[in-house]
């Protein structure tokens, strides 16, 4: 099975699953104790162990061969436990120059590696983009979409394959064996029978326990909880034990947003009118891993919820946004094989957090995956540095003219900022925001006065970008509360108008000349403008 049959020219190697039938059918004497030992360990482990993406690659050669149908060539035949059986048909055909799982068995184990999608570099990673097939006889030039059609085409016409759909749903396992998470409001009679808790009963609370580590051996640590393990059956009294797996961290975060209306109601979990008037979400922003953990969790129990009358909304959030990765200074995946992983605390430590803060919204939009630069973190760090000299002067004394009025040109160049601010950051044009307070920095620093009606709204702007920083300037003009508590600036309309327009003066069609004349003038006094000029 393949999502991918365009890719079939490189096809290396075949996989089994440890759980396919086929694996005991095909594997020769010689290699018998070695697979039947491997696929014992795999049985261990759950699927999470097996199928994550940073656990090492194991497997074991079978001892045959298949037949790539597009290049003739024999492809070993391995059992490895990243395979699952629920995926496909549990065999897969690997093509390690362009699935990073299959690159990592094919490094590990020595196997080709064929580039057959051109755009990457396959002696480094696996490339997954997109780009003109190569190495692909009649796939040769063409783009993905029309690869897969004609290889399907071409598979089915020979009947050695045939399209078909198979969907990745699988059930979704609600238990953890450890004592962080919402017990079970369970308890287990001694037949084996499972009794939910009365609501009178709940909430259900964790035990106090001194040693909560995992126990090493897959069984709870309430294990060590004997009193509040042993109970009774509901109603009838009977000898009862607790259900020690707790629910897993997406159990919470599943239906938070509708807690957080009405975090302190002890009779629902939210009230209906408080729920009709805050929900939907208005921004959901996640990384687009969570399209399949949190964000699916989170969407079926809100539909659930609305099915049983709980929730008014169907969809949990207006709006989704996914932000972009950051990437090593070399333009790849971060990660300790590349040697390029750059540690946050490590740049805390030295250069500051609102540094860092800063500098990550500024690298670009923010849905684009942007290269890690420690020159544009100095760069930011610079910024930070010309903002507190604006407040500052070079014996870091406030500056002397902060009860002066401030010009026309000052309450431009701010109340020009603010808009432009307000709006990106709206907008969540993050880095277009940052530059506008830098444009704003650069035209205030060479004045001669700071006023404190300038400089008191900026720190406000500043604030959501380096928190630490516009604190400390905002005690620094005398104020004892936090600005948290303050009102984002509103940009006074008056104040955006430009100085200046100007006014193109035609004759016959032709440009004679150009004036600059105040945007509140009257066409009369434009008028008397252009008659007095030589050059009309």
């Amino acid at each position: 099975f393949t999502t991918r049959p365009d890719t079939l020219f490189g096809a290396t190697f075949c996989v089994l699953s440890p759980e396919h039938p086929l694996v005991d059918e095909l594997t020769d004497d010689e290699h018998r104790d070695a697979v039947k030992s491997y696929c014992q360990e795999a049985a261990r482990k759950s699927d999470i162990e097996r199928s994550g993406t940073d656990a090492g690659k194991t497997g074991v050669f079978i001892g045959s061969h298949a037949m790539n149908p597009c290049t003739g060539e024999p492809m070993p035949i391995w059992v490895a436990d990243y395979v699952m059986m629920g995926y496909g048909t549990g065999a897969i055909m690997c093509v390690p120059g362009h699935d990073q799982r299959d690159w990592d068995f094919a490094t590990r184990f020595e196997l080709p590696i064929v580039e057959v999608v051109s755009g990457g570099d396959i002696s480094q990673e696996a490339w997954v983009g997109e780009g003109p097939h190569v190495n692909s006889g009649f796939l040769d030039g063409l783009g993905k979409d029309e690869s897969i059609t004609k290889s399907i085409e071409w598979l089915e016409e020979r009947k050695i394959g045939k399209r078909i759909v198979r969907y990745r749903l699988r059930d979704w396992i609600f238990a953890r064996q450890r004592y962080w998470g919402e017990p079970m409001p369970v308890v287990i009679d001694e037949e084996g029978n499972a009794h939910p808790l009365p609501e009178s009963a709940l909430p259900l609370e964790l035990p106090h326990l001194d040693d909560f580590a995992p126990t090493g051996t897959g069984k709870s640590p309430l294990e060590r909880a004997k009193d509040w393990i042993s109970t009774e059956v509901p109603g009838t009294g009977a000898p009862a034990s607790r259900e020690l797996d707790t629910m897993p961290g997406s159990a919470g975060s599943s239906a938070y947003f509708l807690r957080f209306i009405d975090p302190r109601n002890d009779k629902a979990l939210v009230d209906p009118e408080l729920a009709k008037h805050w929900m939907p979400v208005d921004l959901y922003l996640g990384g687009a891993e969570h399209a399949v953990g949190h964000l699916l969790y989170s969407r079926f129990w809100t539909k659930f919820l609305h099915d049983i009358g709980v929730c008014p909304v169907d969809e949990p959030y207006a709006k989704l946004v996914n932000q972009g990765m950051i990437l090593g200074e070399d333009h790849r995946k971060m990660s300790k094989r590349f040697g390029n992983v750059v540690d946050p605390l490590d740049v805390i430590a030295d250069q500051g957090a609102d540094s860092l803060r800063l500098y990550e919204m500024f690298m670009g939009p923010i849905e684009a995956d942007k290269p890690w630069s420690t020159g544009g973190l100095m760069g930011a760090r610079r910024f930070l540095n010309r903002v507190w000299r604006l407040f500052f002067d070079q014996d870091d004394q406030l500056h002397d003219t902060l009860e002066t009025q401030p010009t026309d040109e000052q309450l431009r160049i701010l109340h020009r900022t603010i808009e432009k601010v307000d709006r990106d950051t709206t907008a969540l044009h993050f880095n277009t925001a940052i530059s506008q307070m830098m444009t704003f920095v650069n035209e205030l620093n060479p004045m001669e006065t700071r006023p404190r009606a300038i400089l008191e709204p900026f720190c406000l702007l500043l604030a959501p970008y380096a928190p630490h920083l516009a604190e400390e300037l905002w005690k620094a003009l005398g104020h004892g509360e936090s600005l948290m508590w303050e009102p984002f600036p509103v940009a006074d309309s008056a104040w955006l108008q430009e100085q200046m327009v100007e006014v193109p003066v035609q004759i016959n069609g032709k440009v004679r000349t150009k004036l600059q004349v105040p945007p509140e003038i009257t066409e009369d006094q434009i008028r008397q403008q252009v008659l007095a000029d030589p050059r009309v």
